[in-house]
């Protein structure tokens, strides 16, 4: 049958190498596979070897398998006994280990029969999709009931509270929800069960939700951990609610409350492919009708389009940003875009359609045909390239069972898919797929995707970029009343070097529609030649890259904001031209200037870090980077156009690196878990381990570019090891956390470090340990500390770990402020140490005030702060409450141990000189002005200084 359809086809040479590359090891390990083998199978067999790696790999681990394909595999595939031979297998094993490898050996053996149809086209794509995604399925449920059982023996088993068994449901999500998986796609999964309760049976009861939450952990281990004989799939759980920092399992109630208050847009999108595995019962309806409301407005809902246009947006910005090209999934007219067309008609009409409200894209197009929302040239287009697509998707990944939609770039590969797929060669194939995607993209343009930008290109500044003749270009200013006679030699100067730089014909092509709209932006700022300086030091640094010069030039909104944010500031335009990603920021003019609220930042980046593969720790790091930059951007453009009030900026800086910090850790603590377990008694969510926060993040008063002062501390350890494949000893375990955590933060990736941690304030600075026992830092902070260690200590904070460890942090912190101390010698100590200060680091003119070091500035401000809390807190508990400035000077006034007068000249000072410290940090200057500036305000500070401090 497939062999027939193969017959007239022709193997290249690296083909037929390959192939015999594979015969020869297999003949090694099977030397009677010439008696057992007809000359037909034979010869397929050496066929398939030469087009699939994953195969050819497998059949030569496992010779055995050969007979049972020809013997009756190869036929029609009858999905229903993949589950009942599963069952069968798994009812007689009682080790897990066991259990993993059946799954494993289960899965190989037929994925490699799926390929091998695919291959040779034994069956349209279609079915074949249904096959993988019933396979999947089964495995899934199979070794979800094994566990069940083991759990269920161990523990008891869970009940409602009038006794009714609780089960675990699996929502598949994505392509697994839809009935039509990848090869060697992920599988998004939520764990979800009906009501709370406990277990009954066991030695002891036991929550319902953590019984599950075992039961979670071990099903993820089951099917996701790599074993000699290779994974079962790759799990991802991060569409649970609150994604990784979630409960891995949720009951109904919780999925609930969670969908009606906090879901977003792109959640209900993927709730549309939603759907419960395994045999069907009443608490699957149950289920699927909670969360038909979330997914289904009762109204047309046309917010729905504006919404997937923006997902779309985003993932063309993640094309751009990780440099993907060749994509078949992502790239424009791509896979991704088929489903967003569809399922833009399914979450706007769904709610009144209830025939639209199907997880298979292929049934789903076919209703909105018969619904009359789509025509059947449209239809047919979309049925026909998408199909098309998915074949190549899936043969590309049988290759070598490796998770990609990115065409190759090894020629054996194009070959194997030319092969498979009837074209002549890559070229012929090219052509096909980009047919394919020109037509998918034009209907998803007509869809979803909006209006295309109308070309902007007016005809003057079209003259002037063309223009070479300085007397031509004057008389064209003049007609234009262009004053600035600086324009035109910056931007001949700059465009006779950009003719001898190499952009290919595409981006030259592209920088000639661009410059003209460019010239028209900048035309409408106040000084044209001084906007055009840091544009075009932009510019410079994304010519190479033409998919920034198209966004630029398609984006009429992005060409403004360039202009308007790098004439606002340097340091912005720096970090456009440092980090050309950003511009992607840019698009939206409304979304760069609606700063995320303060309470948003960790919710923000956990949905920002679900477009990364959980495993891909690379991408992990830059992805944290990219949401720094893209943040601070967005606060910076607030911030220059007066759209943030000043006195938010650090709070949203320090907000922004808190959320960083929440990350990190639990990226540090995945990664040394894995390696080496972790000790007794933690886990995920009680770590027993803390950050504090001092400097300026303790003071909530982070600037752009500001470095983080972190001490570590961890709980009272009991003696042992961690609990993994290579234990280590609990100390050792948090040592390598704060290492892990340090690596993190520092490494330079393509979008830079994330920021520079100061570790030095840890007790016994540079030369104490790096990570202390809570206990050990507060004897450390009652008997041995200096006092400018408790100055320090004045502002810290607790910024992450257990609330038990932030109670116990805040206790220890209060007790050491509180201490009664001889005012006379503090105040020498603190002046001492403020003059020392001085002397180090103040290098200035006398005609030039330095903000944060002169007489006068921030640091006496903050000593002053610092002082009076150490002075009165033993008398006065609420003066260690707060670790900002601001506030510890309104308690000072309220507790009237200083005049009303003076904390309001001290709080508006301070607020004065950080606020010019930041717009002068946004024009790349140093923190300094002329005396003159501040003088009275510096004098009055000096004053008050004296009077607390010269004592």
């Amino acid at each position: 049958m497939a062999m027939e359809n193969q017959s007239h086809k022709t193997l290249s040479a690296q083909m037929q190498s390959t192939s015999e590359a594979y015969w020869n090891r297999f003949c090694e390990i099977w030397p009677n596979v010439d008696s057992s083998l007809s000359a037909e199978d034979e010869q397929e067999l050496k066929l398939i070897f030469s087009l699939s790696d994953f195969i050819a790999e497998q059949l030569c681990r496992h010779p055995h398998w050969v007979p049972l394909l020809f013997d009756g595999l190869l036929a029609d595939v009858k999905r229903v006994e993949f589950e009942t031979e599963l069952h069968q297998k798994l009812s007689i094993l009682t080790h897990e280990d066991e259990v993993k490898r059946c799954l494993r050996d289960f899965r190989n053996l037929h994925m490699v029969r799926l390929a091998w149809r695919d291959f040779l086209q034994y069956t349209p794509i279609e079915e074949s999709l249904l096959d993988l995604s019933t396979l999947a399925e089964s495995l899934v449920i199979a070794a979800r009931d094994w566990l069940y059982q083991d759990m269920c023996q161990q523990l008891g088993t869970p009940m409602d509270s009038e006794g009714n068994p609780q089960p675990l449901l699996i929502l598949g999500m994505g392509k697994l929800g839809g009935r039509e998986l990848n090869f060697s796609s992920d599988i998004d999964l939520i764990f979800t069960f009906p009501e709370h309760g406990e277990t009954v049976g066991g030695r002891r009861t036991l929550d319902n939700q953590q019984f599950f939450i075992r039961m979670g952990q071990r099903l993820v281990n089951l099917l996701d951990q790599v074993t000699i004989d290779g994974f079962v799939f790759r799990v991802d759980m991060r569409l649970r609610p609150y994604g990784e920092s979630g409960p891995l399992v949720v009951s109904f109630s919780g999925l609930e409350d969670y969908y009606q208050e906090q879901g977003r847009d792109w959640e209900r999108y993927a709730m549309v492919k939603a759907r419960v595995l395994g045999p069907w019962t009443g608490y699957s309806d149950e289920l699927h009708d909670l969360l038909r409301p979330f997914v289904y407005r009762r109204y047309i809902d046309f917010s729905a389009i504006e919404s997937l246009r923006k997902m779309k947006q985003m993932i063309a910005q993640e094309v751009r940003r990780r440099q993907l090209s060749d994509n078949i999934k992502l790239g424009a007219g791509g896979i991704r875009e088929v489903e967003f067309v569809v399922q833009s008609f399914q979450l706007i009409r769904g709610g009144r359609e209830p025939s639209l409200r199907q997880q298979s894209l292929y049934a789903a197009i076919d209703t909105l045909y018969k619904l009359g929302q789509l025509e059947y040239l449209a239809v047919d287009e979309l049925k026909q390239h998408y199909t098309f697509l998915r074949r190549v998707e899936n043969l590309l990944q049988a290759i070598g069972d490796q998770q990609t939609q990115t065409l190759p770039s090894e020629p054996l590969h194009w070959q194997r898919l030319c092969y498979s797929l009837g074209f002549e060669d890559e070229i012929d194939l090219r052509q096909r797929i980009g047919l394919a995607m020109n037509k998918v993209h034009g209907h998803f343009q007509a869809t979803v995707g909006g209006e295309t930008a109308k070309d902007s290109q007016t005809h003057w500044s079209t003259l002037l970029w063309n223009m070479q003749q300085d007397e031509d270009v004057e008389s064209l200013m003049l007609e234009q009343q262009v004053e600035d006679e600086a324009l035109w030699p910056l931007l001949k100067s700059w465009r006779d070097t950009v003719q001898k730089r190499s952009i290919g014909p595409r981006g030259r092509e592209t920088l000639d529609k661009l410059m003209p709209k460019l010239l028209e932006e900048l035309l409408h700022s106040p000084e044209p030649s001084q906007a055009f300086k840091p544009v075009s030091h932009v510019l410079d640094k994304i010519l190479t890259r033409t998919t920034y010069l198209e966004l630029l030039c398609e984006n009429p909104g992005a060409r403004q904001q360039l202009v308007r944010l790098c004439s606002a500031s340097p340091w912005i335009a720096q970090e456009l031209a440092n980090f050309p990603m950003l511009l992607d920021e840019l698009i939206d003019p409304a979304q760069l200037y609606d700063t995320t609220s303060l309470e948003d930042y960790p919710n923000e980046l956990r949905q920002y870090l679900l477009r990364v593969p959980e495993d891909d720790m690379e991408q992990q790091m830059e992805a944290l980077r990219q949401f720094k930059l893209s943040q601070q951007l967005k606060i910076a453009a607030a911030d220059v156009t007066g759209v943030l009030p000043v006195m938010q900026v650090s709070d949203h800086l320090t907000f922004l690196a808190e959320a960083i910090i929440e990350q990190v850790v639990l990226q540090a603590w995945h990664q040394v878990a894995k390696r080496h377990g972790v000790p007794e008694g933690t886990n995920v969510n009680q770590m027993g381990f803390a950050i504090i926060g001092y400097g300026k993040l303790g003071g909530i008063e982070l600037g752009y570019g500001s470095d983080l002062d972190l001490v570590f501390l961890h709980d009272k350890l009991s003696a042992g090891v961690t609990d993994g494949a290579r234990p280590i000893e609990h100390n050792h375990f948090y040592l390598k956390l704060a290492q892990r955590i340090i690596h993190l933060f520092a490494t330079r990736t393509n979008s830079g470090e994330l920021y520079e941690v100061d570790m030095r304030l840890r007790p016994s600075g540079a030369s104490g340990l790096l990570v202390s026992e809570i206990e050990r830092f507060a004897q450390y902070q009652a008997t041995e500390a200096w006092t400018w260690e408790h100055q320090a200590l004045v502002r810290s904070r607790f910024v992450f770990g257990d609330d038990a460890l932030a109670s116990q942090f805040s206790e220890q912190r209060a007790k050491v402020l509180r201490n009664q101390r001889d005012q006379q010698a503090l105040a020498k100590d603190v002046r001492d140490m403020r003059i020392k200060m001085r002397d180090h680091l103040l290098k200035v003119s006398d005609d030039t005030f330095d903000l944060k070091q002169s007489p006068g500035g921030i640091a006496d401000i903050e000593f002053i702060a610092q002082y009076l809390v150490l002075a009165h807190a033993h008398q006065y508990q609420g003066l260690t409450i707060w670790s900002d400035n601001v506030r510890i000077f309104e308690v000072l006034a309220e507790l009237e141990l200083m005049p009303f007068e003076q904390a309001e000249v001290l709080t508006t000072t301070y607020c004065l000189l950080r606020d010019a410290n930041h717009a002068l940090t946004l024009q790349q200057k140093k923190g300094h002005v002329s005396v003159s500036r501040f003088d009275a305000q510096a004098q009055a500070v000096v004053a008050i200084y004296q009077q607390y401090l010269n004592i």
